[in-house]
């Protein structure tokens, strides 16, 4: 497979400073969106196999497995919790039987598939955010006590962050590339 230039460089391209003024929704959005296009960019360039390379073992870590984990869980909390979709028994990429599906079967993924879901994810959770307060709660529950489309925002921009992380030392694993 050739280098990722579709969703990833798309993705990637979108990549914009948050404002240094703003209202809560538009800031946590942004700060959001920022932190999607940044996994994007992490990832711009590589392929398949690239993507699927693990970090150090025992940990199945890769930059396809943080794309595919994302997908899920933007699908989570956007979907499931935030509007009350069933997305049924199991994840995208994890079940039952693989609870760590979405890192640990990378070997075989079609990377360029995968990328096209979390974008669809994202698509959806916009969707699913437009127009709402951030007062708003799900309508589902976590863990039995009720949760804002704020907190929401909030996790998921730290559920990026910390990926973003990880995803930086992959890509420097990968092939060198440092850098914001």
């Amino acid at each position: 497979m050739a280098a990722m230039t579709s969703p990833a460089t798309a993705a990637a391209a979108l990549r914009t400073d948050p404002p240094l003024a703003a209202d809560e929704t538009t800031m946590l959005t942004a700060w959001l969106d920022f932190h999607r296009a940044t996994l994007a960019h992490k990832c711009e360039g590589l392929n398949a196999a690239q993507l699927r390379l693990r970090s150090v073992p025992p940990s199945s870590l890769s930059l396809l497995g943080l794309v595919r984990h994302m997908a899920e869980v933007e699908r989570f909390w956007f979907r499931a919790i935030l509007v009350g979709e069933d997305t049924g028994p199991d994840g995208l990429y994890w079940s039952k039987e693989h609870p760590d599906g979405d890192f640990d079967l990378v070997d075989t993924a079609d990377a360029e598939a995968d990328f096209a879901v979390w974008q669809g994810e994202i698509a959806a959770a916009r969707r699913a955010c437009a127009g709402l307060s951030p007062d708003t709660v799900g309508k589902r529950d976590r863990r039995g006590e009720p949760v804002t489309l704020r907190w929401i925002l909030m996790h998921m921009v730290e559920e990026y962050a910390r990926h973003n992380g990880h995803a930086d030392l992959l890509r420097e694993l990968v092939d060198g590339t440092t850098g914001e």
